[in-house]
């Protein structure tokens, strides 16, 4: 094995995920910023991909590995370390969806699922896809994409890639409970208690970043106290993560619809957090 100095220019982005979660999107996105990109290698071929890709010269690549490239895929770790012996900066990136998600997904474009041989159910297939992905999952970066337009994972994929990764990156979600908890949230919280601005006929249209909202969600004296409360509680537990060595702690905030409440929430969040730590922001029930 080769070993190129720390200084390397190249940066890599690996994304791995199910089936049917929308890697083809997420590639196509850095294909069109000016990636190099392979589709669907042998993870046999790991090391000496990468080894060619430097040594071309390319100075930004994206592959995708996932259970296409066969139960080498559950080699995910040494393929990690592999890379950081190189001294190669890279980031990981697992698209994730719920089951019910990815059924829909396969029957509405009638593809096959590239795990079904004939005697799986695709419940089954969508089963070992993840088993076989499970040692990719725990350590990559979490992107849901059951909710999510092609137009939003295109843009999550694009703050994703050009996020500062010197430290870690604290994610700020709201979304509706009503669509269910994202999968790639680390903590989430529920503010469904605080009174609802969608029962306000003026407030109902709007956001929770519309100035109307944010004034009747400050005028609250319980909203404002359990804001202060989840501040508290990321505030006294980040350290905890760093030390873990994080890249993404995600902070989910779920309201009913996750237009109005969580959304604040998170500004609000985000605003209190952002002159200490790398934030990111999105909001699920907006995406679309």
């Amino acid at each position: 094995m080769k070993t190129i100095a720390s200084d390397c220019a190249t940066e890599l982005v690996l994304i791995t995920g199910l089936s049917g979660s929308g890697k083809s999107v997420a590639l196509a996105v850095l294909e069109d910023s000016g990636y190099y990109c392979v589709d669907n290698f042998p993870g046999a071929m790991f090391d000496s991909l990468i080894d060619t890709v430097v040594i071309a010269g390319h100075k930004r690549v994206a592959l995708t590995m996932d259970a296409r490239s066969g139960e080498d895929i559950t080699d995910f770790a040494a393929h990690v370390a592999s890379l950081r012996a190189r001294g190669i900066r890279f980031k990981m990136l697992y698209l994730d969806a719920r089951d019910d998600t990815l059924i829909k997904r396969f029957s509405e474009t009638r593809r096959r699922h590239p795990l079904s041989d004939g005697r799986r159910t695709l419940g089954e297939c969508i089963a070992r896809d993840r088993e076989l992905l499970s040692g990719a999952a725990e350590l990559a970066d979490h992107i849901d994409t059951s909710e999510l337009s092609a137009n939003a994972l295109r843009t999550w994929v694009k703050e994703f890639v050009a996020a500062p990764r010197d430290g870690l990156m604290l994610l700020f979600e709201s979304f509706g409970f009503k669509h269910g908890i994202p999968l790639d949230a680390d903590l989430v919280f529920d503010v469904r208690s605080l009174p609802n601005p969608h029962y306000e006929p003026d407030l109902r249209p709007l956001t929770g970043m519309d100035e109307a909202v944010v004034a009747f969600l400050d005028a609250q004296p319980e909203a404002q106290r359990l804001l202060e409360d989840i501040r508290k509680f990321v505030a006294t537990w980040l350290p905890s993560y760093m030390r873990d060595n994080r890249s993404y702690l995600t902070v989910g905030i779920g309201c009913t619809g996750g237009q109005h409440r969580s959304v604040y929430f998170v500004e609000a969040l985000a605003k209190s957090f952002r002159e200490s730590t790398q934030v990111l922001t999105r909001h699920r029930g907006l995406s679309s």
